[in-house]
């Protein structure tokens, strides 16, 4: 199983000069710090209008700029939002593959559809169109990085036949993912041959039904792109320290700040009656964990918040359910100083990822192109 860190790059009020800035400085700092770790990946969200709760509006700058910075980290989009309202495919493609050249490779290219009506109806898109939209974007993208000349005509997009430049540095195209919050679009993962990169938490058994079910339609998959990416991603918080008390009083308080901040986003489901978004996935939990500040929880089950014993015995845990990856989001509106997340980091790579280095070897990308 290998390990990778996830940003919202949430910021906090009062909102002075160097307030956004700062949280950049200190998101890319991690991130050097991980790839001198060995972590695998560095995600970035794209979200637009969510005060304090997400200010990462541009992630392929961001990223652009984690890539500048490393050597060895993937880049992970994740996600770009396939709504035309939000952003055009040719865009998107052209985008991506820049990514892709500047990183030397190393773009992981995830897709989406939004999931707050803040987002969507900021942007005018019809909630009811977006999972259509997506698929169609889905479909559309890799056949523009594949082919010399792309042309179209379809519901969301048309185009006339061009060369859509630059190509990306990975043949035939970087690993494609899409962000798994409603229920089923794992299937829908599958059905297209993409990674699943799940964004909700759940019980380690309906996890473990997901894995599988996933794992058993992707082999019979129809590929949108030119191979099959037979990926899990689950996303998860991380704060490690040497005392597991402080562990897990310092991470409950992480956890308690994201759920709160989540709890006030006002979702599509909610605002537009669809069955479209027939969940918001993570939020419906988040709301009933929401605590006051000061309150004190015990740090969930599969939770990687504690010390290195109680992380490894957690992780072990979703490494059991089949999952490939773990992705950590590690503050939230920075509420744990610059130091601990840096020493978090650290002491995470030396005492965790040793657990994990000799586990069984799982072919992960096959061949798959139509």
């Amino acid at each position: 199983m290998k390990f990778g860190i996830f940003y919202e790059l949430s910021v906090p009020r009062p909102w002075d000069h160097e307030a956004e800035r700062k949280v950049y400085m200190n998101a890319l700092e991690q991130v050097r710090l991980a790839d001198e770790l060995g972590f695998d990946q560095v995600w970035a969200v794209e979200h637009h209008f969510l005060e304090e709760y997400s200010h990462c509006a541009a992630p392929e700058l961001f990223l652009t700029a984690c890539a500048m910075q490393t050597k060895d980290i993937h880049v992970g989009h994740g996600i770009v939002v396939c709504v035309p309202e939000f952003n055009h495919p040719i865009r998107i493609a052209e985008r991506a593959a820049v990514l892709d050249i500047l990183s030397g490779g190393r773009l992981e290219f995830g897709t989406g559809r939004s999931a707050t009506w803040t987002e969507l109806g900021g942007f005018r898109a019809n909630p009811d169109d977006t999972k259509k939209s997506w698929d169609e974007f889905v479909h559309c993208i890799p056949k523009m990085w594949m082919q010399e000349r792309f042309s179209y005509e379809g519901k969301y997009f048309s185009m006339p036949s061009r060369a859509v430049l630059p190509k990306p540095y990975q043949k035939p195209h970087p690993p494609m993912w899409v962000a798994v919050t409603s229920p089923g679009t794992e299937l829908d993962a599958a059905d297209r041959g993409i990674g699943s990169l799940g964004v909700t938490f759940t019980s380690f058994a309906e996890q473990e039904s997901k894995v599988k079910e996933y794992r058993r339609r992707i082999q019979n998959c129809n590929p949108v792109g030119g191979f099959v990416n037979n990926q899990v991603n689950t996303v998860n918080f991380l704060y490690c320290h040497e005392d597991s008390d402080t562990g897990t009083k310092v991470g409950m308080r992480m956890i308690q700040h994201f759920n709160y901040l989540a709890a006030q986003l006002d979702m599509a489901k909610e605002a537009v009656p669809t069955k479209s978004y027939p969940s918001a996935g993570l939020l419906p939990s988040l709301r009933r964990q929401a605590s006051s500040p000061g309150e004190q929880a015990k740090a969930p089950e599969g939770i990687a918040v504690g010390n290195p014993a109680h992380l490894i015995k957690e992780l072990k845990k979703w490494e059991a359910c089949g999952v490939d990856r773990v992705s950590f989001m590690m503050n939230a509106a920075e509420i744990i100083p610059q130091e601990q997340v840096l020493a978090s980091l650290r002491l995470f790579a030396k005492e965790v990822m040793p657990a994990f280095t000799d586990s069984r070897a799982r072919v992960a990308v096959v061949g798959g192109g139509r």
